[in-house]
């Protein structure tokens, strides 16, 4: 991995912290643009994705844009959403139709973890290396029509942080045995909130939750089962941090999750193309965001990559403290990339 980091330019390691999107109704060569240009390291796809064959087409042009001038020949973590139920991301010829979380969440537990191999192999089969799943936030039993985000998609696998952790556990094993990374999320859980933070600002904010809090759990659970990585929720946790957004916070990524829950791999935003950050200018949530401890930005709109490399090199360039950050989660990245078996 240092040597891969080592013939990198600095460009091409800002690039590493970012992931954009390709949506369904886009041509294959919607993001080739921002890959040579911004050297950018990282896709999602996002939209209703139909058929293997439309998939593995798209994958391997996205992989044959990682070249020497673009990423460093680094090969790309290219990401879905594949949870089950109401997200399910890519559908039709070669992918099983996929219960709700909370019906895996009744499974055995061997059952559990053949289901998530079968999602893992399915997304190998077409590129995919890195599921955006499983969901690690709890929602309490009388949320479960209110909780906006999470319990009315029946996105959850229980209403106890203890059954969560079992099937969390199990996902994330099975997910890496059928080849890919998994991504517990959302931290540190968006199961007692009412708004959706994806299309409000209202109702996104968390009273409840500490940082001694049992529903950390299942996010601690997927990390001893090998979680590849951990994605960051965009409400606010007022018993932790009352002045700014999990995403945005020292306390909340480094405090927490890096020190307290001792995960020291990839860290990664929830979408920053939400309404819930849209008050922010892009760049700005970028640093912001690997200010905080974090390492890929994720946003949705492909167009933003631009002025979020511009922000993360001048900060770079006038903040030691910041540069030695930046340069840290680009090996976080590497390291990642390298776990999946995509360095040589």
């Amino acid at each position: 991995m240092q040597r891969t980091y080592d013939r990198l330019s600095p460009a091409q390691r800002v690039g590493q912290l970012l992931m954009i999107g390709l949506d369904a109704n886009s041509p294959a060569s919607a993001d080739d643009r921002q890959i040579a240009q911004q050297h950018v390291g990282n896709v999602i796809y996002l939209g209703g994705w139909t058929g293997a064959p439309r998939l593995r087409s798209t994958s391997n042009h996205l992989q044959s844009q990682a070249t020497s001038s673009a990423t460093g020949k680094v090969p790309l973590l290219i990401a879905a959403d594949q949870e089950g139920g109401s997200v399910q991301q890519l559908k039709g010829a070669g992918f099983s139709p996929l219960v709700s979380a909370l019906q895996q969440g009744r499974m055995s537990a061997a059952q559990r973890t053949a289901y998530g191999k079968r999602i893992g192999t399915q997304l190998r089969a077409v590129g995919v290396n890195l599921n955006l799943a499983p969901v690690a936030d709890t929602v309490p039993p009388s949320m479960t029509r209110s909780n906006a985000p999470i319990g009315q998609y029946a996105r959850e696998y229980g209403h106890d942080p203890s059954t969560v952790a079992e099937s969390v556990s199990d996902i994330v094993r099975g997910l890496h045995s059928g080849g890919v990374g998994a991504t517990v999320k959302h931290f540190p859980g968006l199961g007692r909130i009412t708004g959706n933070t994806d299309v409000t600002t209202a109702g996104t904010t968390d009273t409840r939750t500490t940082s001694t809090d049992s529903y950390l759990k299942p996010f601690s659970a997927g990390i001893k089962a090998g979680v590849g990585a951990v994605m960051m929720s965009s409400a606010r946790y007022a018993k932790i941090d009352p002045t700014e957004q999990a995403t945005f916070s020292h306390k909340i990524i480094s405090g927490v999750l890096r020190q307290q829950l001792g995960w020291h791999g990839v860290v990664i935003t929830d979408d920053m193309n939400a309404v819930a950050v849209q008050g922010i200018p892009a760049g700005q949530r970028a640093v912001r965001f690997i200010a905080a401890g974090g390492d890929i930005v994720l946003t949705g709109r492909a167009a933003d990559a631009a002025p979020m490399v511009r922000a993360l090199t001048a900060q770079a360039a006038s903040d030691k403290k910041f540069a030695g950050k930046l340069w840290a989660s680009t090996k976080r990245v590497l390291a990642l990339k390298q776990r999946l078996g995509m360095l040589c």
